[in-house]
């Protein structure tokens, strides 16, 4: 499950980084299998083109990450869209920018917690461990678990991560195994089966793709949290430019091979409202029996429990920043626990909505609401870039020209094919936030509410 915020440990600071740890890092921030828990979301948005939609979306993250590796340049000690839009552009657009990206991250342990729930759910149903009312207890349960592991300060250490990240990569190995020999032992077929991932004469339309694409944006998200790491990397503004690029392209082709898989073992595209959460492991049962399912569902619910934590600690962090500055109220969201040093309070606050949002969001509103607000912070990065590179630039150069006017097109008409209920309450949120700021700086005359994350 990616996620807006850096979710594990980085690699030991105690030496330079190097470009293969920025590569590392990333693809465990994003995780090898992102796009597997959100596979039926995917497919139901995009009428089964969710290989096509998740390269599309490549196509405009890679854009979007060339902005960040040059941004990072800049701005070495940032690596923030809010800071990037803020100084490049004017600071109330780093201000909307910012207050985007606040929705992201307190979205983001949300959708975990609806994963969560509905994969245990599924992972125990038929088996004597199933308990009652599970609709209403695993959400319960894991916005608890989320919220007491990080007020105890729980933390996986870069070992962990590294040991995780393999036995998903070895768990993904199975997966196309299992897909490969399944498929090489049925009979003949004929060219368009092997074409039908891509295009789908029965389902396709232009709108119905990009509304996919608008969903498998998720697939991407977390990839800028490299450019945070500019200060402790050999040669920053060259690797971090490559990192990110590299990340995404990565990530691009490894998610769109495994949900090729699965739609070459299921010409299913469209699933109810009891799998679609789990429509990943069901396919894969295809090919692999019910064991590579569970296994495939173990696996995937371990990776969303670590992103949840850290989605959420992410979260508590944000506000603890905007409390301390006295942005919303400091008596309580800019206090900090004495022998932890955990926002505690923040870290409830986040709790108690993923847990309200659980019970009255689906995770495929909830996926298009953080993208409403990532999208935003995306085409603020590139108009960033644009502005810096080309515009004030003494030369004007193509290859400083098209990477960020190409990235923010491509981010805003995927922005305009989320669905119109997704739009609605972003814009709410939005015009809260303006609101909001205005009353706090008097028009925005005064210093704008800070948006940097402390340490």
């Amino acid at each position: 499950m990616p996620t807006t915020e850096i979710t594990a440990s980085a690699p030991s600071l105690r030496r330079a980084l190097t470009l293969w740890d920025l590569i590392l890092y990333g693809i465990i921030v994003i995780q090898p299998t992102a796009p597997m828990p959100a596979y039926g979301v995917f497919s139901n948005a995009g009428q089964g083109h969710v290989v096509t939609s998740i390269l599309i979306a490549m196509v405009a993250m890679v854009f979007t990450a060339m902005s960040y590796g040059r941004m990072a340049r800049v701005y070495p000690s940032a690596g923030s869209a809010y800071t990037y839009v803020g100084r490049e552009l004017h600071p109330s657009l780093g201000y909307v920018t910012g207050w985007s990206m606040t929705m992201d991250y307190i979205l983001n342990p949300l959708i975990c917690t609806i994963w969560c729930a509905k994969a245990m759910a599924d992972l125990l149903s038929g088996t004597q461990y199933q308990i009652p009312y599970p609709g209403l207890l695993w959400p319960i349960i894991f916005a608890l678990l989320f919220t007491g592991l990080n007020l105890r300060g729980v933390q996986t250490s870069a070992r962990i991560n590294s040991i995780l990240c393999a036995i998903m990569g070895a768990v993904i190995v199975a997966y196309f195994w299992y897909t490969i020999r399944y498929i090489f032992h049925l009979p003949q077929y004929p060219e368009a089966y092997f074409l039908r991932p891509f295009y789908n004469p029965q389902t396709f339309t232009v709108s119905r793709v990009f509304h996919g694409t608008s969903v498998a944006v998720l697939t991407y998200i977390g990839f800028d949290g490299i450019s945070t790491l500019s200060e402790e990397v050999e040669n920053p503004k060259r690797n971090i430019f490559l990192a990110t690029v590299l990340v995404c392209v990565i990530t691009g082709f490894l998610a769109a091979a495994e949900v090729y898989g699965a739609q070459l073992l299921s010409s299913q595209y469209f699933f109810g409202v009891t799998e679609v959460e789990n429509a990943f492991s069901h396919v894969a049962a295809i090919a692999g029996g019910a064991l590579l399912a569970k296994v495939i569902s173990l696996t995937l619910l371990v990776a969303t429990i670590g992103s949840g934590m850290g989605a959420q600690l992410g979260a508590a962090r944000l506000l603890y920043g905007m409390g301390r500055s006295d942005a919303i109220p400091k008596k309580f969201f800019g206090a900090i626990h004495p022998k932890t040093r955990i926002p505690a309070n923040n870290v409830v606050f986040v709790g108690l909505i993923a847990l309200v949002g659980a019970f009255l969001l689906s995770y495929d509103v909830g996926a298009e609401l953080l993208n409403f607000g990532a999208l935003i912070a995306f085409m603020g990065v590139n108009a960033a870039a644009f502005f810096h590179y080309y515009l004030r630039a003494e030369q004007k150069k193509l290859s400083n020209l098209f990477p960020p006017v190409l990235g923010f097109c491509i981010c805003l008409f995927i922005w305009l094919n989320l669905r119109w209920q997704a739009k609605l309450a972003g814009a709410v949120w939005l015009f809260l936030g303006i609101v909001y700021g205005a009353y706090k700086t008097g028009g925005f005359r005064k210093r704008t509410i800070s948006f940097e994350v402390p340490e």
